[in-house]
């Protein structure tokens, strides 16, 4: 592979953090070299992936209130709250450059941010397809995308998160869903901060993740400055960004109404109506069963700690129709329970609706 060129622009403005890599793939052309962008933005910021439909996403009220802008990519993926404890690092490449398979694809540039980490003495891990783990919590994101005639990888180094922001920026159907939402993030989550406990110094960490990123590619790494093209596209793409039409464009309809934390593990609310009430289930499942679980609606059951008993009864249940049912029925079967008009079968209903929202693999 010839020298790739490497641009440390440090910290720009949010929206230009989004651009300059849309901007370098669009401009690319045969002649065009190579490109690594390490990029930050100067302050907060919401970004949403192109498929998704924006108030079925974010609380765009809140984030009109609190001086949050919202910008839309041409990467796929959810919503996420972005800030400066994140380093982005965009790989802009010319087409059949990196590997055709895109898992061998996030395996290549994966590489090179999990022995970052390890040279800084944290335990990462690639876990396929996309996710870097640390004893089981994802630290960072990534994507991939085709952009003219380039092949677009992005992802960051994990410095610091905010994640009570980035719970309540989402749009959710419930408060409680919110909390399982914070909850989550901290259990499955992590940062290099919360490791280390204190934030490593940028520029040290750019250059040891560089110096992996040469070793990875067999290449020589060589900084440089945007072209004027480059820049020129930039300006386009930011207005294009800024615009209404562009935000607000329909058609890429929400997925799955599931939250997903990392791999494994998705926070989900379902709601029944039985004759007796409606039920409402807010879970957090992980690998295809029920990790925790809040019940909750205006139906009516006694006695008072039955309700918690029966979320006890179900965690750790497989997200079957026949195992759900069992453990329900021996929850019935061992407590003197009253909630007139739910039954077993109303509490298999609602949580297997769970199942519905999940995406589809």
């Amino acid at each position: 592979m010839t020298a790739i060129r490497v641009l440390n622009m440090g910290l720009i403005s949010p929206v230009q953090s989004q651009a300059i890599y849309h901007a370098v793939a669009y401009a690319m052309t045969p002649e065009s070299p190579n490109t690594i962008i390490l990029v930050g933005p100067t302050e907060p910021y919401v970004c949403i992936g192109y498929h998704q439909e924006l108030e079925k996403e974010v609380d765009v009220d809140y984030c009109r209130q609190h001086g949050l802008p919202i910008y839309r990519r041409e990467v796929g993926g959810g919503a996420v709250y972005l800030d400066k404890g994140q380093v982005f690092t965009q790989w802009v490449f010319q087409r059949h450059q990196l590997p055709l398979d895109l898992e061998k694809r996030f395996a290549l540039y994966i590489e090179p941010l999990v022995n970052t980490y390890q040279s800084l003495g944290i335990n990462a891990t690639w876990r396929p397809v996309n996710d870097i783990h640390v004893e089981g919590k994802k630290i960072g994101g990534t994507g991939a995308a085709q952009m003219g005639d380039a092949d677009v990888v992005v992802g960051s180094l994990m410095y610091d998160f905010n994640f009570d922001l980035m719970a309540r920026v989402l749009k959710v159907p419930s408060e409680k869903m919110r909390d399982k939402i914070v909850q989550s993030l901290n259990e499955y989550m992590t940062t290099m901060t919360r490791i280390l406990g204190e934030t490593p110094d940028y520029e040290t960490v750019n250059q040891i993740y560089l110096q992996h990123v040469a070793t990875a590619l067999g290449a020589e790494l060589e900084v440089g400055q945007p072209t004027a093209e480059e820049l020129a596209l930039m300006d386009d793409i930011e207005a294009r960004f800024t615009s209404d039409e562009w935000l607000h464009q329909k058609g890429g309809l929400r997925q799955t109404e599931a939250v997903k934390i990392h791999a494994d593990v998705y926070l989900i609310e379902a709601a029944h109506k039985a004759s007796g009430g409606l039920i409402r289930c807010t879970a957090r499942l992980r690998e295809g069963r029920i990790d925790d679980l809040t019940l909750s609606g205006d139906f009516t059951m006694l006695p008072a700690f039955a309700v918690g008993a029966l979320e006890q009864a179900l965690r750790g249940v497989a997200l079957d129709k026949e195992a759900v049912t069992a453990r329900v029925a021996e929850f019935y079967s061992s407590l003197q329970v009253q909630s007139p008009g739910v039954g077993v079968a109303d509490w298999v209903t609602a949580v297997m609706l769970l199942k519905d929202k999940l995406p589809v693999e």
